[in-house]
């Protein structure tokens, strides 16, 4: 059941498959080449109703784009193109596998708590058919799990993890293969998904090439200034990475040897910033349960209100604190939201609506198109006070004066809350007058900032 073209044939004929996950990449993937250079590779794709069902609108056109840039890359190798199947991964890699006969199928390593359930399980049924799942790296610069303190246990701050981590042996990034033999599917593929995008919602260009532009032009514009613009919004000062590192269109490793050239503070930063990322990773790898529940187990005590209409009103960017609603405008806008912003959305929803981060964490995961389950949630509990770095619960953002702070002329509220737009009509965005606010339409504050610090702090006291 394979194609017989001259250019998917292998002379020795050896099948392999090469089973696409976070890695959807030709260049610097080690799995693909080991892959190449066993026989004639299948490039398989798993549309997996465990992780396409909970995915919100902009996980899945983002994924649907970067699969298609992906086929392109392939086809452009002489491949047949991407192969793509639907259904529960345990049974559909192994009938591929069958059906083209292969003897080993390459991945990537998948440390978060699905992806290792279900490897574990393909694993299996590949075995009972005889073929072996071979895995070689993984979507991060340092697997989860190596890196361990004096008495090999986990680290359970960042900076000391990021300090063993930064003593880690990475190996050096890898070519695309050049050429290669390669198998297709004659039945059973579902082909790439087009899924429909909501109205106004607009994803950035997805694929490797795609990636590969965006980090040149930050890096020859932007990477030296990060220290200094990365926490303001209205500002480009950030490099919009995260989409591409969660669907393994570049890998980490590359970003750090370019940064490793720069030797400015900015490009410091930056390597920092993927050091979270990694030490987020591990800290979910070691503890799994903290996808879902609380780190920090006491948390789990405190009081707090069940979502309703405040809980809505701050979904849907209408809760009269301007800085917050353009964040969560912002993110329903394309799929992103700048990240000193996620940290002033979360704050405001845990500490002045008194709603659980968990509630928080699910609605950024519907609409982020990077949306990452270590970094999303860990975030939010780092916010939550009940996370891993001592981030105490009593530091409460107040939305108006980290409105000031970090977006101090006012250009990121401007833009994305349409009703503070025009200056003539609104001179301070951060905190229109109740007379303002009428006339341009825009709500009244939701509630009382200061009054819900006390609050919140109050209800704090009771579980210490």
């Amino acid at each position: 059941m394979t194609s017989d073209s001259p250019a998917s044939t292998d002379p020795d004929g050896r099948r392999t498959i090469m089973w696409f996950r976070r890695d959807l990449r030709l260049r610097d993937n080690p799995a693909l080449l080991e892959a190449c250079a066993e026989g004639a590779v299948l490039p398989l794709f798993v549309l997996d109703p465990h992780l396409w069902g909970p995915a919100g609108p902009s996980r899945r056109a983002y994924l649907a784009a970067s699969l298609r840039a992906l086929d392109a890359g392939l086809r452009a190798l002489g491949a047949p193109g991407l192969q793509v199947v639907r259904g529960d991964p345990a049974r559909r890699v192994p009938l591929a596998a069958r059906a083209v006969g292969a003897a080993r199928v390459h991945v990537a390593a998948d440390f978060g708590p699905y992806g290792r359930r279900r490897d574990e399980a393909v694993e299996r049924a590949l075995g009972e058919a005889g073929v072996e799942l071979v895995r070689t790296g993984s979507p991060y610069a340092v697997p989860p799990g190596e890196v361990v303190n004096g008495s090999g246990d986990h680290y359970r701050v960042f900076t000391p993890f990021y300090r063993a981590w930064q003593q880690q042996e990475r190996p050096d990034p890898v070519p695309a293969p050049r050429h290669g033999a390669w198998v297709a599917l004659e039945a059973d593929t579902t082909g790439i998904p087009d899924p429909p995008l909501p109205p106004g919602l607009e994803l950035p260009e997805a694929g490797e090439d795609a990636t590969r532009d965006r980090w040149a032009d930050f890096l020859e514009h932007r990477v030296d200034d990060y220290d200094e613009e990365r926490n303001l919004p209205g500002t480009d000062g950030t490099s919009r990475m995260s989409v591409h590192l969660k669907y393994g269109e570049v890998h980490p490793r590359q970003l750090l040897a370019d940064l490793a050239r720069r030797r400015s503070t900015g490009a410091a930063t930056y390597a920092k910033e993927l050091g979270w990322r990694e030490f987020y990773a591990d800290v979910l790898w070691h503890q799994p349960r903290t996808a879902r529940e609380y780190y920090k187990t006491q948390y789990a005590n405190l009081a707090y209100d069940e979502p309703g209409e405040l809980f809505a009103a701050w979904q849907e960017g209408r809760t009269g604190f301007p800085v917050v609603d353009a964040g969560m405008r912002q993110l329903r806008s394309v799929g992103w939201m700048h990240n000193r912003v996620r940290m002033i959305t979360a704050s405001f929803l845990v500490k002045d609506l008194h709603v659980e981060w968990q509630h928080g964490a699910r609605h950024f995961l519907h609409w982020l198109a990077d949306g990452d389950l270590a970094s999303n949630n860990h975030g939010w509990q780092w916010v939550a006070g009940s996370g891993t770095d001592p981030s105490p619960f009593f530091r409460v953002f107040n939305p108006t004066g980290q409105g000031r702070k970090f977006d101090p002329d006012g250009s990121y509220v401007r833009r994305w809350v349409a009703e503070l737009a025009d200056p003539e009509q609104v001179p301070d965005p951060h905190e229109p007058s109740s007379e303002v606010r009428a006339a341009v339409g825009y709500p009244e504050p939701v509630v009382d900032h200061a009054e819900e610090r006390r609050e919140a702090l109050a209800r704090w006291e009771r579980i210490r």
